[in-house]
């Protein structure tokens, strides 16, 4: 199964073949927290013998389901902090500018107990400038985020959720490595950071 064409492109979407890259060879399968119209699940359906997507939107869900069924792809409205979702058993979890939605510690937590031993887990965030060393990055990039947004005619779709990152971009990275030892952080110029982690195998 290929990836579908890209019907937009926006700062998320720039993510979309770093994520896709990450999933692990022989992936059964994987989760999308908050999925919204289901763009990435999608794209994932092409890399994992099953893709589940949840968001709390049910704006966002009735989007995803319109798109079409597809047999490696399940979608479902719910609270990803209370959801019946089966512990250990994706290989791969995912979630795009969602967990600021979320408490996020509560939220990395639950991700990383859905995850098989050797599982990825892979989070594209937004936070806050708090630091000046945060706030330097932010202007010395901000030329760069708004000729690309042009060029590329950022869009998304409408409708989606939206909210204030309350956690700064320091505060992100020291609970992430609190929670996931030997997590990879990474701020992207895009006005994103990303956490990638391998669950250890035993």
């Amino acid at each position: 199964m290929g990836e579908p064409a890209e019907p937009y492109w926006n700062t998320n979407v720039a993510r979309h073949p770093g994520i896709l890259r990450a999933v692990p060879e022989g992936c059964g399968h994987a989760l999308d927290v908050g999925c919204g119209d289901g763009l990435l699940a999608r794209k994932l359906a092409g890399r994992a013998q099953q893709v589940t997507g949840i968001d709390q939107s049910p704006v966002m869900i009735a989007r995803a389901l319109a798109a079409g069924a597809e047999p490696r792809l399940a979608f479902f409205e719910g609270d990803f902090l209370t959801a019946e979702l089966p512990a250990a058993s994706y290989d791969f979890v995912c979630s795009v500018t969602a967990i600021h939605h979320m408490d996020f510690e509560e939220a990395l937590v639950r991700m990383r107990e859905l995850l098989r031993p050797g599982g990825t887990l892979v989070v594209v965030g937004l936070a806050r400038e708090a630091s000046a060393t945060e706030w330097a990055a932010l202007i010395a990039a901000a030329p760069i985020v708004r000729i690309t947004k042009v060029l590329r005619r950022a869009s998304g779709p409408q409708g989606m959720p939206v909210a204030d990152p309350q956690m700064s971009y320091g505060e992100v990275r020291a609970a992430a490595r609190r929670l996931l030892p030997g997590v990879r952080y990474r701020r992207h110029v895009l006005r994103r950071y990303s956490l990638t982690w391998r669950k250890p195998a035993c």
